[in-house]
């Protein structure tokens, strides 16, 4: 997306006062009006529990990516047990095979949310296309970071998002929440007919981002067509990763991806410890041979790490 796309896309309903502000470059502006809109959604985040952000896509990036989805879904694999969902089609280890999804993970709209709700090193714990189809029943309603074992309520320890690559309705299966209920502090699942369930409608392009603790589920399909959706989601950095990211997206297919996308997928260290380190050297030495660390002055990274 160009600076302008996203200054347009991220200042929509914000007045910008200011000579100063009007005098801004074009990447200063979009600059801005990134941060404007990343502190207005984390706020509704905090409070609801999700929030959602329309449109961030264009029409030939969903298409790039159900094209190269599409070789993966051909109802070969259908899900294995309900909450994968028998009538639905889930792609692991998409980096390894749709390298158009590495631009959804690493958006600026959705990783300027998550830096300001996660601690520094975080790290992609799960990268899922679901392909939804008719007849699929709704989920049983759940939270994404339970994984930490810790008892509620308590704040996240992980976001996660899911993208429409389809338009998302209450017919087709849309992503459903419960609003306010990362601020329970049962563990017990609601009911599946909670009268307080809101479906997530939303045009294709766009994304819901919500609380690694928010009880949410997929919904079901009554209509006639597939619903194919992504979700990324992310997890401090002490907390396991769901899928195994290096070995998912091993170092000769990690390559291809940014450096943001490596550290994501955990060719990186806590810093400033040196947990993540293999073999007594930084992860990035996989990836990239001439591997130095740029940040010797002030990451504090052990320089065993730094010089081998």
């Amino acid at each position: 997306m160009s600076d302008k796309a996203l200054s347009d896309q991220s200042v929509s309903g914000h007045s910008l006062s200011g000579q100063a502000d009007s005098a801004l470059p074009n990447s200063k502006l979009a600059e801005h009006g990134l941060r404007v809109s990343v502190d207005e959604d984390c706020a509704t985040l905090q409070r609801d529990g999700y929030v959602v952000i329309r449109d961030l896509l264009s029409s030939q990036q969903i298409e790039d990516v159900h094209r190269e989805l599409a070789p993966y879904l051909q109802q070969n694999l259908m899900g294995r047990n309900e909450f994968e969902g028998l009538r639905s089609e889930r792609v692991y280890a998409v980096l390894a095979k749709a390298p158009s999804l590495a631009p959804l993970i690493e958006h600026p709209r959705l990783l300027g949310i998550v830096d300001h709700l996660l601690q520094p090193n975080y790290l992609l714990s799960a990268a899922i296309a679901i392909n939804v189809h008719p007849g699929e029943t709704a989920q049983a309603f759940h939270y994404d970071d339970g994984t930490a074992r810790i008892p509620r309520p308590r704040p996240m320890h992980g976001v996660s998002a899911v993208w429409a690559l389809d338009d998302f309705s209450e017919t087709n299966g849309a992503t459903e929440v419960i609003p306010g209920s990362h601020t329970w502090g049962s563990d017990t699942p609601p009911p599946p007919d909670d009268p307080r369930t809101l479906s997530i409608e939303m045009p294709a392009g766009s994304v819901v981002i919500f609380a690694g603790n928010l009880y949410h589920r997929g919904g079901a399909n009554r209509s006639s067509g597939t619903r194919l959706g992504f979700t990324p989601q992310y997890c401090e950095p002490w907390l396991r990763q769901i899928e195994t990211m290096v070995l998912a997206v091993p170092p000769e297919r990690a390559r291809q991806y940014s450096e943001r996308v490596q550290e994501l997928l955990g060719y990186s260290i806590a810093a400033p410890s040196f947990m993540g380190y293999v073999d007594g050297v930084h992860p990035r030495r996989l990836v990239d041979p001439n591997y130095r660390s740029r940040r010797i002055a002030n990451a504090g990274i052990p320089k065993l790490l730094r010089t081998r």
